[in-house]
């Protein structure tokens, strides 16, 4: 079938609606959480410190937002988590030096990328920075004309590519995992490693945890699983189960998207503030 431009005339100017609720609050209150996680996160990642601790307190955090840690910082302590060892003298040359050299760059557009694509996150970004709409019967801006395009246009048609994203965020949750397990692993003052908790661990294992629930309560994941068959129930057991499960996740997709935003930026909040010495993390076993 082919497609047409819809012309749809503004009827209201920006803002105007006989509503008589509080519509404006959710806007308002997502344009300040997106802001202050892009902030936040932006800053972090471009710090290129204090995303580990360990070292003599004995612990092993390490960020989320430098996981996978590809290469260890040059003139920075070594952490032993890093893939690759030291960065290669190529890479640095490659590097803008207006830019100080940060790993959490070079693997931040996967996770990034994922959520930016977000069906959930593309209508709320959508009305709270764009206002497109900014809520249902209330008006929008005037300066996009009147033809509605939809996402068939680029740039937003880039947000199909939002299926591709799904594939590495899967396999950023068991690297999480992976650093969550690493978190149990204590060092003592004589070098030996044992199996500890702490508050710090428990706020990696956590973080997985949430952000479990939201990737695999992707849209997307439903759909590759049982949404673009006509027979699940009857033709495969585990299909069936499997598409419950994710279609469980799916129901609270928006729950889950706040709150692994949030827990994965307090993650790497709780390492930074502990390698700083601002907060001490209190040991439980």
């Amino acid at each position: 079938m082919s497609g047409a431009d819809l012309h749809l005339p503004q009827m209201r100017r920006l803002g105007e609606t006989k509503r008589k609720d509080a519509w404006w609050i959710q806007p308002t209150l997502v344009f300040l959480g997106f802001s202050a996680f892009i902030v936040y996160s932006t800053w972090a990642a471009l710090q290129g410190a204090h995303f580990y601790f360990g070292g003599a307190a004995g612990a092993n955090y390490l960020s989320p937002f430098y996981s996978p840690l590809l290469f260890e910082v040059p003139g920075r302590a070594v952490t032993g988590h890093s893939w690759f060892g030291a960065a290669p003298d190529w890479l640095l040359r490659m590097w803008p030096s207006f830019i100080p050299f940060s790993p959490a760059l070079l693997i931040l557009w996967a996770p990034g990328g994922f959520r930016f694509t977000c069906y959930y996150y593309r209508g709320a970004y959508y009305k709270a920075f764009w206002a497109d709409p900014i809520s249902c019967a209330v008006g929008e801006p005037g300066f996009r004309g009147e033809k509605y395009r939809g996402e068939r246009r680029f740039p937003l048609i880039i947000q199909n590519i939002h299926r591709y994203f799904l594939y590495l965020a899967v396999g950023f949750i068991g690297l999480l995992a992976w650093d969550a397990v690493q978190a149990f692993r204590f060092t003592g003052a004589d070098g030996s490693r044992h199996l500890g908790v702490g508050v710090g661990t428990l706020v990696l294992c956590i973080n997985p945890v949430l952000l479990g629930a939201y990737t695999f309560g992707c849209h997307s994941l439903r759909h590759l699983i049982g949404g673009r068959k006509d027979c699940i129930s009857d033709c495969s057991a585990a299909r069936a189960g499997a598409y419950r499960g994710v279609t469980c996740l799916n129901r609270r997709h928006m729950l889950f998207a706040w709150l692994s935003l949030f827990w994965v930026g307090f993650t790497d909040f709780y390492v930074r503030m502990c390698s700083t010495g601002y907060i001490t993390d209190l040991r439980l076993i």
